[in-house]
């Protein structure tokens, strides 16, 4: 087939990215094959991987080779690590996002678990909470998405475990990675205003402290609404309250039409659907220190702040609390913070994506490099499959969606997880196809049921 030819080019145009990490041809062969593996797969399983290779399926112990090159014990000569592989990715997503025609950039910062609830000999693993607010053993991940109306790219990426011998603390991993991405943009920074948006898990003064010195913004969901700020009260005086006093006096200022997920009045279960949503608004003053969780003296800041609340009034929707040191006085910045935060719902598709559709907690190696190896390689897959998705007018996009079970109507674009299930029916067909033809070459025909199966011929050919 001609799409298979034009197919075939793509990923290994993509994983030329990755050249100079790799030092042997075979380690090389290796790499490309373990990422054409966890897509075919969809999982981090190295039996699993190497089945779904064409041709680590017919090496000896092919999995052995995916476990031994995620853990460094075949690549002496190569540099394949998950900070390395991480590293490739940003260079690569930077100049992504510099390619856009916008003055202004999001960076969304999330911390996602992984779950491995019946590990029980995997290295240093901790405590995390599943689903249903239950600790389970696990891991922690904090990844970076830099965001354009046009654009995404994976900005960082790193697995950490709180019982590793040279673990410090939480906050220290937030604030390598705020510092890392800001470090990566500098250049970028110069013609696009940068805004981190983040969630409750990041209402921390001293990360909000670092983001301000690098001359980025921010807006962040309340979790901690016992803060102490000062806010205005009905008279239009300054005093001194925390954030739940603060937010009975906000003021209406939009009200806005959002596509979300919920549940309204007497419907049985969510669905998504046009809602009004009604934001408020008001100053606040927030006074830090600037040597919080450092070293040193520092000295005391002010700094002005607004308070804006989300509410979904009809539906069982929780009200959202944000703080941003972004201006909102009028119905247009009201709206535009809103608009902001609502875009942590497209990160949080693609940590369900990469989840989901690549396996990634399907991960068993019992060596912690090795895991974070191969969860960076499931990063590189998924770089790919976004990659692809940008160009939805291509030929080979829309025919991987046909085969992913995408419906060509009016205003139903295909989605990752479609694409992905696509190409990875289109990979089973070719491992399927080698298969086939490694049988024929030994046997001379394929039995006439099988032949009469797939396609009514005694040549086989899918």
């Amino acid at each position: 087939m001609e799409l298979e030819a034009k197919q075939e080019a793509l990923l290994p145009e993509y994983l030329a990215l990755f050249e100079g990490l790799i030092g042997d041809r075979r380690t090389g062969v290796t790499f490309r094959e373990t990422v054409k593996g966890i897509i075919g797969a969809g999982s981090l399983v190295c039996q699993r991987i190497a089945a779904s290779s064409g041709i680590l399926s017919k090496a000896k112990e092919g999995g052995q080779r995916v476990s031994r090159m995620a853990r460094g014990e075949s690549t002496k000569r190569s540099q394949i690590t998950a900070s390395s592989v991480t590293g490739i990715l940003r260079e690569r997503g930077v100049a992504h996002l510099c390619e856009a025609d916008t003055d202004e950039l999001w960076l969304i910062a999330d911390g996602s678990d992984l779950r491995k609830p019946y590990a029980r000999e995997m290295p240093q693993l901790m405590q995390v909470l599943d689903l249903k607010r239950n600790l389970v053993p696990g891991y922690r991940t904090l990844n970076v998405v830099g965001m354009t109306p046009s654009r995404r790219a994976v900005l960082y990426h790193r697995l950490f475990s709180s019982k590793e011998e040279d673990f410090l603390s939480e906050s220290m991993e937030v604030q390598e990675a705020l510092q890392t991405v800001s470090k990566a943009l500098r250049e970028l920074k110069e013609r696009m205003v940068v805004t981190w948006i983040l969630d409750s898990g990041f209402d921390d003064v001293a990360g909000w402290r670092t983001v301000w010195e690098q001359e980025e913004h921010l807006v962040c969901r309340v979790k901690h609404r016992t803060r102490l700020i000062e806010y205005q009260n009905d008279a239009g005086w300054w005093v001194e309250g925390d954030i739940e006093q603060a937010r009975k006096g906000l003021k209406l200022l939009a009200t806005a039409q959002a596509e979300m997920v919920v549940r309204r009045g007497r419907q049985k279960r969510p669905k998504r659907q046009r809602v009004p949503a009604q934001i408020r608004a008001g100053p606040v003053r927030l006074a830090y220190e600037t040597n919080v969780r450092r070293e040193g003296s520092g000295e005391t800041l002010c700094k002005e702040l607004w308070l804006v609340e989300v509410r979904v009034p009809g539906t069982a929707l929780k009200p959202w609390l944000l703080i941003t040191d972004w201006p909102v006085t009028d119905a247009d910045s009201a709206v535009r913070v809103f608009q902001m935060y609502r875009q942590r719902w497209a990160v949080e598709d693609s940590f369900r994506f990469i989840k989901d559709t690549l396996g990634w907690e399907d991960v068993q190696l019992l060596d912690l490099t090795g895991i974070r190896t191969l969860l960076a390689l499931g990063w590189v897959a998924a770089g790919f499959l976004y990659e692809l998705g940008v160009t939805l007018d291509w030929e080979e996009v829309q025919l991987l969606a046909r085969l992913g079970g995408w419906a060509d109507r009016k205003g139903n674009k295909p989605g990752k997880i479609v694409l992905t299930r696509g190409l990875r029916r289109l990979l089973d067909m070719l491992v399927t196809q080698t298969f086939l033809d490694r049988y024929r070459s030994e046997h001379g025909e394929l039995p006439p049921q099988i032949a009469s199966l797939i396609c009514s011929s005694p040549s086989g050919e899918l």
